[in-house]
Formats: C-alpha cells, structure tokens, sequence
C-alpha cells in the first residue's frame, strides 16, 4: 500500500511540475505607454498586454518571461500580477504573482509597470520577450508578435509638424541646372558650356606606368550597367593614337596633386582625370559618377548627357571614417559591403569597425575558438555558461542572426580586399579593458572546458578575470561583470594572441595594417577595488598606487605590445586621459606621458553642459592626435528630433541632418545652440573653455561620423539612421571649409549658413538620394516627414529636401503613391487631413497627421 501511494505521490508530482501542452510563440505582447511623469515626476506608467492567441492556456504559474530594457524598471508592479526583477546589464525576469490567473485561449492579460524615467519615442520600451518554464530553466521560448501602441507624449521640446513646418519654411527650390554636379563639394567647378555624351563608342585609355590600370577596369565595370553589358572600345590610349577615337576617357598621370587630390576636365570631345596617385585618380572617378544624373541608373541608358566641367579637388581631411558597432547586434558581411560603396562614392576613407562589445565578439580568431564559439552567440543564459545572455532584443534562442553571428577568418578577408579595392582602411577595433564581457565570458568559458579535462596551466594562460574579485560596479550599460582584470599576467597573453591573430588575418589578405584600435571607454568606478590578484600586482609594483595608477600601466603596457609588432595604437578619449581632482572633485586631464608617441584619441564627448565641451581641443593642444567624433554631430544612432516616431537614442543629442552639415571642426563652440533636448542652450557653458590653438589645429587629423548598434536591429534600420545623414558627415570632411564657418559677423555668417544648406538640401534631395534609390539595388535612406501649419482653416505642407513628393488624404486613409500630389493648400474633409512625403520610386515617409479641425 505504501508503495502504491509512493508511485502516485510521484506521479503527482510530475504532472504538476512538467511543461505543459503550450506553445509559447501563441502569446503576443502590445507595450503602451499609460502616462509620463507618473506616478513621480522623472518616470513614466506602462504597461504590456500579454495576448493568448493559442487554442490551449497558459498556466497562472510555473514559468518567467524575460525581456530586456535599456532603462530600469521597478519591482513592484502596480496591477499587482507580476514582480520584475532586474538581472544584469538590460535583461529582466517577469514571475507571475498569485493573483496572476490562467490566461485561456483568445484572453488578454494586462501588467503596469514603472519605469525610472520618462518615454521619448519608441527604442525606450521592453523589448524580446520569451518564457522560460520553471522546469527546463535552460531553454528559452520566444513569444510572438510584439507591437508598440502609438502614443502622444507632452514634453519640452516635443517636434511637431508646425515647428518642421517652421523649419522647412525658407527652404526654397533650385533648378537642377543651377546646383553643383559634383558630391562632396569640389574645391573648384566651373561649368564651361555644352554636353559630353557617354555612349557605346566611348574609348577607355590611360598613361602612366601602369598604376592606373585596375582603376581603368573599375570605371568600365562601373559603366557596363549603365550603358549596356558591353563597352565596345576599352582599348588602352598608352598605346593607340587618340585620333582614332571620337571621344575618350582617359586617366592621366600628372605630377604635383595632393595624394588624394585630382582634376577632372570634361569637354565635348571627351574625359580627362588627371592624379599623381591612383588614390586621386579614384575619386575623380566618383566624381564622374556623381556627374551622371541619378535617374541614368534606373535602367541602361543608349547616351547620357554629362555637362562640361573643370574641377580640381582634394580633400580638407586625409582622415575620413565612419563606425560601425556590430558588436551589440551583429550585420552580416553582405549589409558592410554595401555601406563600403556608400563611403566610397562620397570618398570616405576609413572604416572603423567596432567588432567586440559586452554582448558580442564578432571576429574569428583561430587560436581562441572559445571568442566566436561562445562569444558570438546570445540565448537564453543567466549564468553565462553556454552563451552570452539576451540583450538588446534578441531573443531566447540563438536563432536571431542579430544576436549570433561572427565573421569568419574567410568573411572578413573579403571585406579587407574589398575596401581596399576602394581604398578604404578598415581599422578593427578591439574594446578593453572595459565593454569587454564577451570576451571576459569566452575566456572562462575556456578555463573551465580547459579545467575539466585536468590541464591547469592552459586553463589559465588567457583568462581575463579573478575569480575571486569581489569588486562591486555597474557599467554605463549596467553590467558587473564586464571589465578585463588588467593585473593578470594571462591579460597580455590574450592581448598579444588577438594582435597575432588580426596581423595574421591582414597578412593573408594582402592588406597593410598599422593601427588597431584598443577602445578604453568608459570603465566604471569600483573595478579593480577588491581583487585579489589586484592586492598581490601592487604589492610587487610600488608605483601602483590606485586603480588610476593601473589604467596607465594597461596602455603602457598594450601599446609596447603593439610596438613590438610594428603597430600603432588608437583609442577612445578616456585613453590619453589621466585622471585626478580639483577642489575634491573627479577632472580628466591630458596625460602628458602618451602624448608623444603617435597616439590616436577619438573624442567622442562634448555634450553640452557636462563640462566636457572642451576635451578634443585640450587632448589636440596637449599634443594627441585627434579624430573629432563628437556625439552632439556625428553620432548617427542619435534620433533625429524629439518625437516618439522618430527612433534612436538621445542621451547625447537630437541630431537631424543639419547637425552634420552645421559642424564647424575648429570652432564647433561656434555653432552649438540647442542642448540634449532640442532646447536653446546658455552660452554661459563655454565661458573658460579652451579654445583650439593653431598648435592644436595640426594635430586634429579628422573627422569620424559613428553608429552604435543598440537599437540597430536590421539592414533597414540601419539604412535609416545611416543615410542620408552620412553623407551631410563626408561634405564636412572632404569639402573646404565654408566661407559661413569662418566669417565673423554673425548677421552674415547667418546669411551665408543658409545659401549653403538650401543649396545642400537641394543636391541631397534632387541628385544624391534618387542616386541611393539605384545604387546596390537601393538604400531604405529615411524620408523625413512633411511639416505642416493650420492657417485660415486651410492645412499647408512643406518637406525638407526639395525633389521628394508629398501626397495626402482627407477620408482618414494613409497616403501611398497614388494618392493625391500637394500643390496647395487643403481643407479638411472632415475626417483629418494625413500628409506624407515620397521619392522617386514611391517610398513614403511617417505619415504627419492633423486633428480634426
């Protein structure tokens, strides 16, 4: 009998505590936002709507759901159904209370919530939800369809269609015969009169000794799609008469031009390019491809007209980079191919790819397979054991390619010859000691396979943390655990494996490497304070002091690596900085030990009334050579303006197009007026700052335009953001520098500011962004949406780049491409009147809607 009652206890028991019949992926979950500033001021009220469209119900209890969030969320919920609690960097548990409930098949279940802080637009929600039942606590299931309910905040600084309105309303329309052909804008163009007509016949040639030869190629692969699958004269001119052709291209040596300078002349008779290096000769080349008007690529063309022209060019910087982050969420190899043509047709020239982040290592490195075998993938994993955690949305399984993906050896020796192709230096990016867990978490992974199989010695050669560090922090991103112990021997062993391993890639592929780039952002206060390891490393060394002291030992030390190798090292600005107080208070301070050994800081921080406006002048006047990146300008996962349909981050600024093209690189004190918020700043946060030297002046060495990829979760996010801001970002990095920046009346330097943007808005808007509809098959470059007023009853509409189409509706239906062209004013039907802006191909922007007035 007891037996018996022991088999059924048993089978009790597993009834209960098995999974049940449910599939996770029926649950669809809808975030709104209920209020702002509630329930105290500086937070905001949520909630989520936990749908069941299943045929079988979710158990009131037995499971979690987890989400991830990039601000934090209170415990309490104020339903009272739910507890959130707070895991480590942007992941977060849901456990179901007892009055909770079983949710039945076509039911919905909603859960309030507390944030501790305010919504701005869309990326500040939860995002990636997946359950976990209590009984497989290893495996993640992902939930279904997740939606944002549309929401209409009131705050300052809120952009409405009557301030873009505002805005738009100077911006007038040029002909398209009056603008510059020719982007980014040429140090020198005159159009002298009459056409050259590229067709069939065209005869390709080019002197010199040789060096021109595969640019000769490039311009007829270029070419063949436009003009038809073959180019019938693509003899050599080096040897054949040019008397035998009627008209002809030709790619000149001629002595004398700035390395990446050239002269392009174009008569009726022919094309001539002329460069001291194939480099100059390069972009002469996209700037004949910039000459063709955009709708030539649509389809082959029997003849294009190209106006006559003298140019003569060279760039303002040699040094022109964009970041990509592919470290937070992965883009495949295809997508960086892609923006490599991007940045060379608008003769950018470095690609600084940031390849490792706390959430992922992107990068094969043979010798430590552990880097991409666990580093490189993202599950369901709260301990770290058999993958990095979930973050930034990606999901319970490793099945989001956001999430989980690395190039191979092979992968990323494609991208080097690509961009070399295009001379493009791809400079990688490896980020320590801190943004460093993926690699931290790979490395132990390592040790404790290593452990297992009893070898000791190779367990510990390139482990980068202490286990028994007690050290207590939280990073910018909220992890405590992401920081490189940079007291152990075995970290150097692993920073010179990396480097071995990275020479060795760039060998292979035949592509020179000088520089790699060893991040140094932002390490959080704590690190380092109770380590064991720590305690014995200052003890041996005397001159350690503090953990600062330990900062400088790590560069000292990374840089002779490199040095050793031949290389160079860059870094982001806390690098060079050393770190001390005034009057009690923490201050940064250009650290005059590194200054003169060739270091590159990336300054990144300049946000306005943080104090840190001046740091790239002081860094640039101490002697470091430094790449203005600063986040107020040139930080593209910056939203455009405040407004809730609008994504992207704003901790640093708001940053529409005309921040990129308003940038003053030598006095961008100069033209800051508006803060964090959109709001006019008080001048007053630039008394006492330093200003840039003539010193100072020759060791900025360029400018860098980056896109951090916490909210980039696709190839068309990713477009968004990127274009056609970007290419505001590469005219203040190639062109000369504008008469407005340097004109000392404000008055006319106003009025000089704003010839030049409408001129620009137009190029963007009429000749580059139809360009970017054909280029690769197209770019998804965000269409900004009308600005609209309400004036005598009547509804006016404008847009900010010349060129694109608005349409409208009054019957409360979205505009499409068939919908009514804006000519005029429009009254409301009675249902609202809805606006929208569209290009060439049909693409429409946001919809701007109106009340019902």
């Amino acid at each position: 009998m007891r037996l018996f009652l022991l088999a059924v206890l048993i089978c009790i028991s597993i009834s209960v505590s098995a999974s049940p019949n449910f599939n996770p992926g029926d649950l669809s979950v809808t975030w709104e936002v209920i209020k702002n500033d509630a329930p105290k001021p500086g937070q905001s009220l949520n909630a989520i709507t936990i749908t069941n469209n299943g045929k079988s119900s979710l158990p009131a209890s037995g499971w979690k759901l987890y989400f991830n969030s990039a601000r934090m969320v209170a415990q309490a919920t104020p339903t009272g159904n739910a507890k959130i609690d707070f895991i480590n960097g942007d992941l977060f548990s849901l456990t179901p209370t007892e009055s909770f409930g079983e949710l039945k098949p076509g039911k919905s279940v909603r859960i309030e919530f507390v944030d501790d802080d305010v919504v701005v637009n869309t990326v500040d929600g939860p995002e990636g939800f997946y359950l976990v039942w209590d009984d497989q606590p290893e495996k993640g299931y992902n939930l279904g369809a997740f939606t944002v309910k549309p929401f209409s905040p009131v705050y300052a600084g809120l952009v409405t269609p009557e301030i873009i309105y505002n805005q738009n309303k100077n911006i007038t329309d040029i002909p398209e015969e009056q603008l510059t052909k020719v982007f980014p804008t040429p140090v020198s163009y005159r159009e002298t009169g009459g056409y050259f007509t590229l067709n069939k016949d065209i005869a390709f040639g080019h002197s010199g000794d040789g060096q021109f030869v595969e640019l000769h190629k490039e311009l007829k692969s270029f070419l063949e799609p436009i003009l038809g699958p073959k180019l019938v004269k693509g003899h050599d001119l080096f040897f054949l008469p040019k008397t035998d052709y009627e008209t002809s291209i030709e790619i000149v040596f001629e002595p004398g031009h700035n390395d990446e300078g050239y002269e392009l002349n174009i008569a009726s008779n022919g094309i001539k390019i002329k460069a001291t290096n194939p480099i100059g000769a390069f972009y002469g080349i996209q700037s004949l491809k910039t000459l063709i008007p955009p709708s030539a690529y649509a389809h082959p063309q029997k003849s294009i007209q190209i106006p006559c022209v003298e140019i003569k060019d060279e760039p303002r910087f040699a040094y022109r980079a964009f970041m990509l982050d592919v470290g937070r969420n992965f883009h495949p190899k295809e997508e960086v191919l892609r923006i490599l043509d991007v940045m060379a047709l608008y003769k950018l020239n470095t690609f600084h790819f940031h390849l490792t982040e706390d959430e992922g290592w992107r990068l094969e490195i043979p010798a430590l397979p552990e880097l991409t075998s666990f580093g490189a993938k993202r599950s369901h994993s709260l301990d770290s054991k058999n993958s990095l955690p979930a973050s930034h949305g990606s999901g319970g399984d490793e099945s989001n390619i956001r999430g989980s993906g690395y190039y191979t050896k092979a992968d990323y020796i494609e991208i080097l010859k690509y961009a070399q192709a295009r001379h493009i230096t791809v400079l990688p990016e490896i980020e320590t000691p801190g943004h460093a867990r993926a690699a931290v978490k790979a490395m132990l992974a390592r040790y404790n396979r290593l452990m297992a199989e009893g070898k000791k010695e190779e367990a510990g050669r390139y482990l980068l943390s202490d286990p028994d560090d007690k050290s207590v922090y939280s990073s910018a991103q909220a992890w405590n655990d992401n920081v490189i112990n940079v007291a152990l021997p075995s970290t150097y062993n692993f920073i010179e494996m990396v480097v071995d391993g990275i020479q060795a890639i760039y060998k292979e592929a035949g592509v020179p490497l000088t520089t790699i780039h060893f991040g140094g952002d932002e390490v959080p206060r704590g690190v380092w304070e109770r380590s064991p390891a720590v305690d014995a490393f200052k003890a041996a060394h005397p001159e350690i002091q503090n953990t600062n002291d330990l900062w400088y030992y790590y560069y000292g030390r990374v840089n002779e690596i490199l040095k050793s190798k031949g290389l160079k090292i860059a870094g982001w600005e806390e690098m060079p900085l050393r770190r001390t107080k005034l009057d009690g208070n923490p201050v940064y301070l250009p650290n005059p030990d590194f200054a003169y050994q060739h270091w590159q800081a990336e300054v990144w921080n300049n946000t306005l009334g943080d104090g840190s406006e001046d740091l790239a002048y002081k860094l640039a006047n101490g002697g470091y050579k430094v790449v203005l990146s600063p986040v107020t300008n040139f930080y593209l996962d910056m939203a455009h303006y405040k407004s809730f349909d609008e994504p992207g981050y704003y901790w640093g600024a708001f940053s529409d197009i005309d921040k990129q093209f308003s940038f003053i690189p030598y006095d961008y004190f100069k033209n800051s007026k508006v803060d964090r918020n959109g709001l006019p700043i008080d001048r007053k946060i630039f008394v006492g700052k330093q200003r840039l030297t003539d010193y100072g002046k020759t060791n900025i060495i360029g400018l860098q335009s980056a896109l951090w990829g916490e909210t980039i979760k696709s190839n068309e996010r990713l477009e968004y953001m990127l274009l056609p801001r970007l290419l505001a970002f590469a005219e203040r990095a190639w062109a000369s520098d504008p008469d407005w920046a340097t004109e000392k009346n404000e008055a006319k330097s106003d009025s000089l500011y704003q010839i030049a943007w409408v001129k620009f808005l137009n190029v963007i808007g009429k000749r580059e962004m139809p360009r970017l509809n054909y280029l690769d098959g197209g770019f998804n470059f965000r269409i900004p949406k009308p600005g609209v007023v309400l004036q005598d009853g009547k509804y006016f509409a404008n847009v900010q780049f010349p060129g694109l189409t608005i349409r409208y509706t009054t019957n409360g239906k979205q505009p499409d491409a068939k919908s009514p062209i804006y000519k005029d004013a429009v009254t409301n039907g009675g249902q609202g009147v809805k606006f929208r802006a569209f290009d060439n191909k049909g693409r429409g922007s946001n919809v701007t809607e109106t009340a019902n007035q």
